[in-house]
């Protein structure tokens, strides 16, 4: 297995005909456009043929989820990546479907994807989708057929058609013309996995604390910015054109927030940790120290400028906190309490207001 450090941080004639169609489906496919991390290593996808694939044949999604698994192909029939445990692998020539027989009339179209020019194939996860060449009555680009091989053959009447495919969230379209027996056409998919997660200090960030948002670009390009993928989980990889991306990492729901820039490269699984410096605060209303916390109490944590970074209502209630030097405010039974705390990264702790 090769890893490397990471800075944390058609081919074919395109007819006139067909460029409007061509727009148009890249149009519906494609994904919307638009972090220095303590740790990053790229695993290469392709190093060695006969190993375990990395892909296998089932359909690509854009997330895909660890489970508690052993390595074995990277797309299960489930859609899910595995924990490393072995070199990520890709054997070439895999994925390829068994070549149909040909009637009068119809051409078949031999399918298959490289992560770029002279880069190896694809061999899984991918969704193929051929259309019309025209829109119908309605503006609309007839689906004709879909496949979730990594290299299918189809038999299809004689004419144009348009083909697309989707790797996660890359993807790629072109016109195709089917004359003579059969049509061989090559997709270049340029496209690289980004793995996440979380720790504060050496311990890492348990999943379900922690989630991700990915954007194209730097964080420091001006203009409006929409994340391609939400919600993303510790472990879940995010398959994406190569590039640079930034992530938006948020511990806990309050204010423990980093941005990251990272390079995603075509063919290689890049995994990012994200150091929090920020800790988990218990906050307790009581009549003496170490008393009984008292219920009802309604709170708001404000930092130093009087802004409320928090609101809350309960005897015990939680809260994420960037380090730095926060007032907790406590209310209950019509009165209201005051106390100046400081939080340090990696400490998590009781913060205790006294009811007096």
């Amino acid at each position: 297995m090769c890893r490397e450090p990471a800075t944390a941080a058609c081919r074919g004639r395109l007819w006139p005909a067909f460029a409007l169609a061509f727009a148009y489906v890249l149009a519906l496919v494609a994904p919307p456009a638009g972090f220095i991390a303590s740790a990053a290593a790229q695993t290469t996808l392709a190093q060695a043929a006969g190993q375990n694939s990395l892909f296998s044949t089932a359909p690509s999604t854009n997330l895909l989820t660890p489970n508690e698994g052993t390595r074995g192909n990277m797309f299960t029939p489930g859609d899910v990546l595995a924990p490393p445990s072995a070199p990520l692998m890709l054997s070439p020539g895999r994925g390829a479907g068994p070549v149909p027989m040909v009637p009068a009339g119809q051409v078949a179209l031999a399918l298959a994807a490289h992560f770029g020019k002279e880069a190896p194939s694809i061999t899984g996860g991918l969704i193929w989708r051929i259309y019309a060449a025209r829109p119908d009555a309605r503006g609309k680009f007839r689906l004709i057929k879909e496949e979730k091989t990594a290299a299918p053959t189809v038999v299809l009447p004689a004419g144009d058609y348009i083909v697309n495919v989707c790797f996660g969230l890359a993807t790629a379209a072109r016109p195709v013309s089917l004359r003579g027996p059969t049509v061989h056409e090559v997709f270049d998919l340029p496209a690289g996995g980004l793995r996440l997660e979380g720790k504060v200090g050496d311990v890492r960030i348990p999943a379900g604390q922690i989630s991700f948002d990915v954007y194209k670009g730097s964080q420091f390009e001006t203009g409006p910015q929409r994340p391609i993928a939400e919600h993303v989980m510790t472990g879940q990889v995010v398959v994406v054109p190569e590039g640079v991306y930034h992530v938006v990492s948020k511990y806990g729901d309050a204010n423990a927030m980093v941005r990251s820039d990272i390079r995603v490269q075509a063919g290689k699984l890049t995994d990012i940790t994200v150091n929090h410096r920020a800790a988990a605060i218990t906050l307790k209303l009581v009549t003496e120290k170490g008393g009984e916390a008292l219920a009802n109490t309604a709170w708001a944590v404000l930092n130093p400028g009087g802004d409320v970074i928090k609101e809350m209502l309960g005897a015990f209630p939680r809260v994420i906190l960037s380090e730095g030097e926060y007032s907790a405010i406590a209310r209950n039974e019509g009165k209201v309490y005051e106390r100046k705390f400081k939080v340090v990264a990696g400490v998590d702790g009781d913060v205790e207001v006294m009811a007096r």
